[in-house]
């Protein structure tokens, strides 16, 4: 079970990362572009990944890590649920 304040630390440890709102969601940025994004109240993540890694972590369990069920999620954008996910897997992605 990964805290919603782990996440935030792991997302800020990129050089140059900063932490903004995002409608309900807080966003975490590389200057002007969305690279993942905290859904606090329901400790759900959503990363933006390659097409190639997106395949590879949902091949690990559907109800972890999955595609946003829509035309974000065919884009790349990938739900990660935090009170699932080990910390080895969510730092990888």
């Amino acid at each position: 079970m990964i805290k919603n304040q782990k996440f935030r630390e792991l997302a800020l440890s990129f050089e140059e990362a900063i932490e903004l709102p995002h409608f309900e969601n807080t966003s975490f940025r590389l200057g002007k572009k969305i690279f993942a994004s905290l859904n606090e109240r329901e400790s759900k993540a959503c990363l933006k990944l390659n097409p190639i890694d997106q395949d590879v972590f949902n091949a690990f369990d559907k109800s972890v890590v999955y595609p946003v069920p829509n035309k974000w999620g065919k884009q790349g954008w990938t739900f990660v649920e935090l009170k699932k996910v080990k910390l080895s897997m969510l730092t990888d992605a």
